[in-house]
Protein backbone atom coordinates (compact mmCIF):
# COMPACT_ATOMS: atom_id res chain seq x y z
CA UNK A 1 0.00 0.00 0.00
CA UNK A 2 1.45 3.17 -1.08
CA UNK A 3 1.61 6.38 1.85
CA UNK A 4 0.24 8.35 -0.36
CA UNK A 5 -3.06 6.09 0.09
CA UNK A 6 -6.53 7.51 1.69
CA UNK A 7 -6.62 7.19 5.34
CA UNK A 8 -9.05 7.37 8.35
CA UNK A 9 -8.95 7.45 11.53
CA UNK A 10 -11.95 6.64 13.80
CA UNK A 11 -11.68 8.00 17.09
CA UNK A 12 -14.30 6.63 19.61
CA UNK A 13 -14.74 7.67 22.94
CA UNK A 14 -15.36 5.26 25.60
CA UNK A 15 -19.44 4.82 26.21
CA UNK A 16 -21.05 6.33 29.75
CA UNK A 17 -18.83 4.63 32.83
CA UNK A 18 -20.20 4.24 36.08
CA UNK A 19 -18.51 5.63 39.24
CA UNK A 20 -18.52 2.00 41.65
CA UNK A 21 -15.83 2.25 44.25
CA UNK A 22 -13.12 0.73 42.24
CA UNK A 23 -10.34 2.63 40.50
CA UNK A 24 -10.58 4.63 37.48
CA UNK A 25 -9.06 1.98 35.40
CA UNK A 26 -11.58 -0.45 36.30
CA UNK A 27 -14.59 1.76 36.18
CA UNK A 28 -17.68 -0.39 33.92
CA UNK A 29 -20.19 1.16 32.05
CA UNK A 30 -23.35 2.10 33.12
CA UNK A 31 -26.27 0.99 31.70
CA UNK A 32 -26.79 4.40 29.36
CA UNK A 33 -23.34 3.31 28.33
CA UNK A 34 -23.99 -0.42 27.77
CA UNK A 35 -27.06 1.31 25.13
CA UNK A 36 -24.75 3.76 23.69
CA UNK A 37 -22.06 0.95 22.43
CA UNK A 38 -23.40 -0.97 20.13
CA UNK A 39 -24.79 2.42 18.36
CA UNK A 40 -21.54 3.57 18.18
CA UNK A 41 -20.53 0.21 16.17
CA UNK A 42 -23.97 0.84 13.84
CA UNK A 43 -22.85 4.24 12.79
CA UNK A 44 -19.26 3.03 11.55
CA UNK A 45 -20.66 0.31 9.75
CA UNK A 46 -23.29 2.37 8.14
CA UNK A 47 -20.47 5.10 7.52
CA UNK A 48 -18.66 1.55 5.16
CA UNK A 49 -15.99 1.89 7.56
CA UNK A 50 -13.80 -1.13 7.39
CA UNK A 51 -10.71 -0.14 10.21
CA UNK A 52 -7.84 -3.35 9.62
CA UNK A 53 -7.12 -2.68 13.41
CA UNK A 54 -8.56 -1.50 16.18
CA UNK A 55 -6.31 0.11 19.63
CA UNK A 56 -8.49 0.31 22.48
CA UNK A 57 -7.09 1.16 26.33
CA UNK A 58 -7.10 -1.52 28.58
CA UNK A 59 -9.09 0.25 30.90
CA UNK A 60 -12.37 -1.44 31.36
CA UNK A 61 -14.69 0.81 30.09
CA UNK A 62 -13.17 1.47 26.70
CA UNK A 63 -13.26 -2.36 26.69
CA UNK A 64 -16.48 -2.97 27.55
CA UNK A 65 -17.23 -0.22 24.85
CA UNK A 66 -15.07 -1.98 21.92
CA UNK A 67 -16.95 -5.67 23.38
CA UNK A 68 -20.47 -4.23 22.61
CA UNK A 69 -19.28 -2.03 19.54
CA UNK A 70 -17.43 -4.49 17.55
CA UNK A 71 -20.75 -7.29 17.15
CA UNK A 72 -22.33 -4.28 14.87
CA UNK A 73 -19.35 -4.36 12.19
CA UNK A 74 -19.37 -6.68 9.15
CA UNK A 75 -16.20 -6.88 9.49
CA UNK A 76 -13.99 -7.43 12.77
CA UNK A 77 -10.14 -5.87 12.44
CA UNK A 78 -7.91 -7.14 14.30
CA UNK A 79 -7.70 -5.21 17.91
CA UNK A 80 -4.83 -4.74 19.83
CA UNK A 81 -5.41 -3.31 23.62
CA UNK A 82 -3.11 -0.79 24.60
CA UNK A 83 -1.95 0.41 27.77
CA UNK A 84 -0.99 3.86 26.48
CA UNK A 85 -3.96 5.17 25.54
CA UNK A 86 -5.37 5.07 29.04
CA UNK A 87 -4.75 9.06 30.39
CA UNK A 88 -3.06 9.69 26.89
CA UNK A 89 -1.58 13.53 26.13
CA UNK A 90 -1.95 14.70 22.82
CA UNK A 91 1.57 14.24 21.82
CA UNK A 92 1.68 10.07 23.20
CA UNK A 93 -1.62 10.18 20.81
CA UNK A 94 -0.11 11.02 18.35
CA UNK A 95 3.07 9.27 18.44
CA UNK A 96 0.72 6.02 18.75
CA UNK A 97 -0.75 6.87 15.60
CA UNK A 98 3.21 6.93 13.90
CA UNK A 99 3.94 3.82 14.77
CA UNK A 100 0.49 2.28 12.71
CA UNK A 101 1.67 0.42 9.81
CA UNK A 102 1.61 1.36 6.66
CA UNK A 103 -0.36 -1.51 5.41
CA UNK A 104 -3.23 0.01 7.55
CA UNK A 105 -5.32 2.18 6.07
CA UNK A 106 -8.18 2.68 8.27
CA UNK A 107 -7.30 2.73 11.73
CA UNK A 108 -9.66 2.55 15.12
CA UNK A 109 -9.26 4.04 18.26
CA UNK A 110 -10.95 3.61 21.53
CA UNK A 111 -9.95 5.88 24.26
CA UNK A 112 -10.69 8.83 26.84
CA UNK A 113 -11.15 12.17 26.90
CA UNK A 114 -9.84 15.00 27.17
CA UNK A 115 -7.40 13.04 24.58
CA UNK A 116 -10.12 11.73 21.55
CA UNK A 117 -11.56 15.30 21.76
CA UNK A 118 -7.49 17.02 21.41
CA UNK A 119 -6.56 14.84 18.86
CA UNK A 120 -9.59 15.16 16.23
CA UNK A 121 -9.21 18.88 17.16
CA UNK A 122 -5.77 18.82 16.53
CA UNK A 123 -5.61 16.62 12.98
CA UNK A 124 -8.31 18.60 11.78
CA UNK A 125 -6.33 21.79 12.21
CA UNK A 126 -7.40 25.51 11.57
CA UNK A 127 -9.68 24.55 8.55
CA UNK A 128 -13.10 25.62 9.13
CA UNK A 129 -16.40 23.25 8.58
CA UNK A 130 -20.01 22.54 10.13
CA UNK A 131 -18.66 19.15 11.18
CA UNK A 132 -15.60 20.61 13.35
CA UNK A 133 -17.70 24.15 14.30
CA UNK A 134 -20.22 20.90 15.66
CA UNK A 135 -17.72 18.99 17.78
CA UNK A 136 -16.10 22.24 19.20
CA UNK A 137 -18.90 23.46 20.17
CA UNK A 138 -20.57 20.13 21.53
CA UNK A 139 -17.49 18.64 23.32
CA UNK A 140 -16.43 15.17 22.90
CA UNK A 141 -19.46 12.93 25.04
CA UNK A 142 -19.42 9.48 25.75
CA UNK A 143 -19.19 7.13 22.90
CA UNK A 144 -18.74 9.95 20.80
CA UNK A 145 -17.47 9.19 17.08
CA UNK A 146 -14.79 11.34 14.95
CA UNK A 147 -13.64 10.13 11.76
CA UNK A 148 -10.43 12.31 10.29
CA UNK A 149 -9.05 11.72 6.72
CA UNK A 150 -5.97 12.29 5.37
CA UNK A 151 -3.79 11.52 2.45
CA UNK A 152 0.29 9.86 3.69
CA UNK A 153 2.01 7.73 5.82
CA UNK A 154 1.32 7.41 9.36
CA UNK A 155 4.42 8.86 9.98
CA UNK A 156 2.99 12.34 8.53
CA UNK A 157 0.09 12.35 11.04
CA UNK A 158 0.67 15.57 12.73
CA UNK A 159 -1.69 18.47 13.77
CA UNK A 160 -3.80 19.87 11.05
CA UNK A 161 -2.89 16.70 8.60
CA UNK A 162 -6.53 16.02 7.48
CA UNK A 163 -9.99 16.87 7.76
CA UNK A 164 -12.28 16.25 10.05
CA UNK A 165 -14.89 14.20 7.57
CA UNK A 166 -17.35 13.02 10.62
CA UNK A 167 -18.49 13.38 13.85
CA UNK A 168 -21.38 11.69 15.52
CA UNK A 169 -23.27 11.51 18.82
CA UNK A 170 -25.46 8.87 20.58
CA UNK A 171 -27.84 11.90 20.62
CA UNK A 172 -28.02 11.93 17.06
CA UNK A 173 -29.79 8.23 16.77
Amino acid sequence: MSVETSRSVILLRHAKADWPQVSDHDRPLADRGRKEAPSAGARIETLGLTPELALCSTAVRARETWRLAVPELSKRPRTVYEDRLYEASLGELIALLNETPDEVADLLVVGHNPGMHALADALAGDADGDVLARMRRTGFPTAALAVVTFTGGWKSVEHGVGTLTEYWTPTQV
